[in-house]
């Protein structure tokens, strides 16, 4: 049997990432009968693994930002780690069962190759008993983690050869606490020549897995993108809409234009506008109407943060009022350039509606507040009657969907809110057809449920435009159907889902039926 090699060069993570699951999926459906090794040297990131914790990260994510540092949830094993140029990278995706391969046999042998590559520099370098990877003096030269889907392994090894050392004094590399690292060049004294690293990393891997082996540029792939943009689909006769106008759509947008007020109904082009408008409501959608994240999937813009309006609360009380809502639903742009993310005048918010609208319920969907625990206590100190945080998509495509949050950061979030006041109810949402698999769509829900989610909205992911990422799948409506009753078997006490379904959508309805039927604790 044969191993392709694959250099990548210098190549962004997620691009790397992506080519790693093409190649698994090939290798897993038998398109392809080699095994494949990804060779790349990253540009600066930090990955949070399945185990990782975001509290491993000593810097904060602003920090970060500066240095045009990344940080991304994977799905492989292990803490977070760091990758940067000089640094020797390999991804090799294997079937492990055609190989007879164990995962703890297979992880000696990555570490077996780390090994043979300091050996060949002349350093001798050893395992550590208690942890993976290769060390040096009490100092880590190299880490290892690995995912396994299908049988198939991927990410791999990375080996410190020249890379600047001090971002890895930032994080707990690997959860290890005081954990020294070092290099090749470090302990050498000298610069590595990497086109010799990755020799003798093609020599180790061919011997350590018995392979011979075959060299392969990577192929340019033009099918996804053309003229910079990518493919928009057709949509299913199911998602097509009628769009009804009245009297009372038209009082609803006329006074929002008004008031000079966002609603995210407009704003992240929600299919449900014309609905929600003729029957008098809105989501306000506050603190500007641009976002200083960048998700490739949402319709908001991005840009620099606006300076926060002080009277949006009393604006947004007069217009709630004028309109006799029952509900309120307030949400925002992410604003990680804020100090609390934003979490203050969330607060102001409620309160203006409370003093305007006395009993009235009122549901928040708040952004991350990068972790923040503090924001998210002041936001709950003013008692929403429902707080909604998204968790928008499965974890596995968090690094191409939302490369600049985390899925456990999510999760944590909404089992927070429980613990700061057990009477609020807590809500999220996802969207589908983005390449998910139900599996995995299940495994998210039974996520959502153990940080005491209580209510739930799944709707269709559609393509705001060329721009953002295009719809792998409609999803038929007796789906939505299916994932309904899977997600009410798990114990949530209102969920809807459908292809139309939106965050916001039938807020009051969800609610109420929270609050007459309590999910019970997990």
């Amino acid at each position: 049997m044969k191993i392709v090699i694959e250099d990548l060069g210098v190549s962004e993570y997620q691009a790397a990432y992506r080519r790693q699951l093409e190649l698994v999926d090939q290798l897993s459906r038998g398109d392809r009968e080699d095994d494949h090794c990804l060779i790349v040297e990253h540009p600066a990131v930090f990955t949070l693994g399945r185990n990782g914790s975001s509290e491993h990260v000593g810097v904060s994510e602003t920090f970060l930002r500066q240095k045009n540092i990344d940080l991304i949830r994977i799905e492989r094993g292990g803490e977070v780690t760091y990758h940067g140029p000089g640094q020797l990278v390999c991804y090799p995706i294997i079937n492990l069962k055609r190989n007879r391969l164990t995962v703890a046999s297979y992880i000696a042998i990555l570490e077996d190759i780390m090994l043979d590559i300091a050996e060949s520099f002349g350093v001798e370098a050893a395992r550590d008993p208690q942890n993976h990877g290769i060390w040096k003096d009490g100092k880590k030269l190299g880490s290892v983690g690995i995912a396994i889907r299908k049988g198939v392994s991927f990410h791999g090894l990375a080996l410190n050869i020249n890379n600047n050392l001090e971002p890895f004094s930032w994080v707990n590399p690997c959860g290890l606490e005081s954990v020294r690292m070092s290099s090749l060049s470090q302990i050498k004294g000298d610069t590595i020549d990497m086109e010799v690293a990755k020799g003798a990393l093609i020599e180790a891997v061919a011997r350590r897995l018995q392979k011979e082996v075959r060299r392969e540029h990577q192929a340019q792939c033009t099918s996804q993108i053309k003229n910079g943009k990518r493919p928009r689909s057709s949509k299913p006769k199911w998602l097509k809409k009628s769009l009804p106008t009245g009297p009372e759509y038209e009082k609803t947008r006329r006074m929002i234009k008004d008031v000079r007020l966002n609603t995210v109904c407009s704003g992240a082009r929600c299919p449900n506008q014309f609905e929600c408008y003729g029957k008098g409501t809105a989501t306000f959608m506050i603190l500007g109407a641009s976002c200083t994240r960048n998700c490739r999937f949402c319709a908001v813009t991005q840009s620099k943060g606006e300076p926060v309006d002080h009277e949006e609360p009393a604006r947004i009380a007069r217009a709630a009022k004028e309109m006799a809502l029952e509900f309120v639903v307030l949400t925002s742009v992410t604003r990680d350039d804020l100090v609390d993310g934003g979490a203050s005048q969330f607060a102001k918010c409620i309160r203006a509606l409370k003093h305007e609208l006395p009993g009235i319920p009122i549901e928040v969907l708040i952004p991350d507040f990068q972790g923040d625990r503090d924001a998210l206590a002041a936001v709950c100190a003013e008692k929403p009657a429902v707080l909604n945080h998204n968790i928008e998509t499965v974890s596995r495509l968090y690094p191409e969907v939302r490369p600049q949050a985390l899925y456990q950061r999510s999760l944590e979030l909404l089992h927070r809110v429980k613990a700061l006041d057990s009477d609020i109810v807590t809500k999220s949402g996802l969207m589908v057809g983005l390449g998910e698999q139900l599996g995995e769509l299940y495994e998210t829900l039974s996520d959502l449920r153990l940080a005491g989610c209580d209510l739930l909205t799944v709707g269709q992911y559609l393509q705001p435009t060329r721009d953002h990422l295009p719809v792998a799948e409609f999803i038929h409506p007796e789906v939505f159907a299916e994932i309904e009753a899977k997600a009410h078997s798990l114990g949530f006490a209102g969920v809807a889902a459908g292809p139309h379904v939106r965050s916001s959508y039938r807020a009051g309805h969800l609610y109420n039926l929270a609050i007459s039927s309590p999910v019970e604790e997990i």
